[in-house]
């Protein structure tokens, strides 16, 4: 797949995502079957705006330090647990097989 559809494909995995759930930014790349982490984060840093970006979070389940607060506060929007400042992936982690 050439760049823009891999970015059509990350952009879409990302609004697949429903209120309530967030996934990794290997959960996406995996779901794609393209790519890893790192490009996927690179995607949403570029493109991401116009998707729900905030559900999309480090497998460690803490925020990118540039987004922390922005996005924490709309987890929380989106009725996330978040628990000094991370997210229980076990609790919320998408299954798009759900």
């Amino acid at each position: 797949m050439d760049r823009e559809e891999y970015v059509e494909a990350v952009l879409r995995a990302v609004e697949s995502i429903p209120p309530g759930r967030v996934a990794t930014y290997g959960d996406i790349a995996a779901y794609v079957g393209q790519g890893g982490p790192r490009q996927v984060g690179a995607i949403m840093r570029e493109y991401g705006g116009g998707v729900p970006w905030w559900r999309v979070i480090r497998a460690s389940g803490v925020p990118a330090d540039e987004v922390v607060d922005d996005q924490l506060q709309l987890l929380r929007g989106d009725g996330v647990r978040v628990t000094d400042g991370k997210v229980d992936l076990r609790a919320v982690r998408w299954d798009p097989e759900d």
